[in-house]
């Protein structure tokens, strides 16, 4: 049986036929073939089971390809249809109007106007004097080399406009242009419409604001003063009807940004343009604060209203270090007998140094006290809101020790204190806000800046009402009698008290000040003004500036100086 299976496979085997191309192999020469270029290589056929796979796979390649274009084009053609038209579709920014700032009046401040070059408006600011650093400036959406925006909204940068941006800015909205393979806009719609920014309505009168401006700037510019801030408000809400800080700057030229030189001259400027003086500008107050001192005086019992202090320009005390050079606290004036509403009218330093640190048998109110009656009218705490600024300063032990390296209080200290030196500070706000509570008979206001804010209230503790009709009193007998009589004008009852801060190597420099109210029978508006850093010359110009406002006032805008 094997071997016939033997023969029948080796006559198969025998049976095969040669091919061709083999028998002209010469085996001699196959090792000289380039083995790397297929030399010597005997070619086959391809078979036929292998041409049947690839007869499948492209039979199945080409099932797919078939399948899938009849899922896209029939079943969901309608689908990409759609997409394909929304390919041709931009989506373009549209930017929102930034709110208007206007006055109590509606006098718009601040507005925007449409732009042939850029995608968004242009900030406008008014022409009218005096409103910089309230407005403030903003900054415009940024721009590359190229020309292509890489932020998207218009913000600002000081004043309004930066505290209330939020209010002012809007939204920015979107809209869907349909473009042609030209680059043809062949219709628009608007996909997310823009929130415009808020109005704004301050409490500043421009008409007033732009007056008040133009007096303390010409008052500084005449006499030499470094810069000039002030302030009238409403002593029932806080309202503030101006607030003048000078010098300024221009809004416009700060937010072009274009004008290289005149901003570098802003930013290098010892006078600080960019200080806002009524909120931030710190001062020493002077005699100024010698009502505060008055109330506490009264309200602890100190002194008699009625009694006279001879006072003879200056209190001499003896010095314990050389007793043969004793210590001298001048006057101004040597003021005679005094009691405590010509005290106030003429600004008594001596009668002020004798009830706040005591002399001889007269007591004094002490400086802890004095400390307590100034923080009742809120000095030491800082203003709120868009006026918020700096606490300033009421000096005292604790204060001395840790400015001056551990040294003690001294009774002098005390005297200095009393009459708004030796490192009291305060700003223009501080000032006014004080004043509302003398004028309303112990109701302090807080500062605002939005016309119908109501401002805070706060109640003077342990002061009683008639105490403050002695003060006032005072007040207006120094406008009608004596230091303030160049407010003594006939259309408006005011009630005022001056000031003369010693600033400088060896007091050769004053601030000049003046705060007040009116009318003086129905109080309705304090005002405070300062003119900083100028010569001992001139130390009446607040008062000659506020004279000038008050004057203008009556016959422009009676509305505020009427009883």
């Amino acid at each position: 049986m094997f071997h016939k299976w033997l023969r029948r496979f080796r006559k198969r085997r025998s049976s095969k036929a040669v091919n061709p191309d083999e028998i002209f192999i010469d085996s001699s020469n196959i090792p000289a073939f380039n083995k790397d270029q297929f030399e010597g290589r005997i070619e086959t056929p391809i078979s036929a089971g292998l041409l049947s796979v690839l007869q499948i796979i492209f039979c199945l390649a080409t099932l797919i390809f078939v399948s899938r274009a009849m899922y896209l084009q029939v079943i969901s053609g309608d689908f990409y249809f759609v997409r394909a038209e929304r390919n041709n579709l931009k989506k373009e920014l549209i930017f929102a109007h930034r709110g208007i700032i206007a006055d109590r009046n509606d006098v718009p401040l601040a507005w925007n106007e449409e732009s042939s070059t850029t995608p968004y408006d242009k900030r406008v600011y008014t022409d009218k004097s005096g409103f910089s650093n309230i407005l403030g400036f903003v900054k415009y959406p940024g721009v590359d080399s190229s020309g292509h925006l890489y932020s998207f909204s218009t913000t600002g940068q000081d004043g309004i406009e930066k505290y209330y941006d939020a209010e002012l800015a809007g939204q920015n909205g979107a809209k869907l242009s349909e473009v042609s393979v030209t680059g043809k806009i062949e219709s628009q719609s608007a996909l997310e419409p823009p929130q415009n920014g808020d109005k704004l309505n301050l409490s500043i009168d421009s008409r007033v604001q732009e007056v008040f401006h133009r007096e303390l700037s010409d008052a500084a510019e005449k006499s030499d003063f470094k810069g000039a801030a002030g302030v009238i408000m409403d002593i029932n809400t806080g309202e503030v009807i101006a607030s003048v800080s000078y010098p300024g700057f221009d809004s416009n030229i700060m937010t072009g940004g274009n004008d290289q030189a005149t901003i570098s001259d802003y930013l290098g400027s010892k006078r600080q343009p960019f200080l806002d003086r009524p909120t931030a500008g710190l001062y020493a107050p002077g005699s100024i604060v010698k009502p505060y001192l008055a109330a506490g005086v009264l309200a602890e019992r100190i002194i008699n209203p009625d009694k006279q202090i001879f006072t003879v320009g200056y209190l001499t005390l003896p010095n314990p270090y050389d007793k043969e050079h004793p210590t001298i606290f001048k006057d101004w004036k040597d003021q005679g007998y005094v009691d405590l509403r010509k005290a106030i009218a003429v600004s008594s330093d001596v009668y002020f140094y004798i009830v706040g640190g005591g002399f001889g048998d007269q007591k004094g109110l002490g400086i802890s006290k004095i400390d307590e009656y100034m923080h009742k009218f809120l000095f030491g705490t800082p203003t709120d809101g868009f006026l918020a600024g700096p606490s300033g300063t009421v000096p005292t032990p604790d204060w001395k020790k840790a400015t001056f390296d551990g040294e003690d209080w001294r009774i002098g200290d005390t005297y200095h204190t009393a009459i708004g030196q030796y490192g009291f500070q305060v700003t223009p706000l501080q000032i006014v806000r004080a004043m509302s509570g003398i004028a309303s008979d112990g109701t302090i206001v807080s500062p605002t800046i939005i016309k119908g804010d109501q401002g805070q209230q706060t109640n003077i503790d342990g002061v009683d009402k008639s105490y403050y009709q002695i003060i006032k009193e005072g007040m207006r007998m120094a406008v009608t009698e004596q230091t303030a009589i160049a407010l003594n004008i006939p259309d408006v009852k005011v009630a005022a008290k001056t000031g003369t801060a010693q600033i400088g190597v060896g007091n050769s420099r004053v601030n000049s000040w003046v705060e007040g109210f009116f009318p003086y029978d129905n109080p309705r508006y304090a005002f405070a003004v300062v003119m900083e850093n100028g010569p001992t010359t001139y130390a009446v110009s607040s008062m000659r500036a506020m004279s000038s406002t008050l004057s203008w006032m009556a016959a422009n805008t009676p509305e505020y100086v009427g009883n």
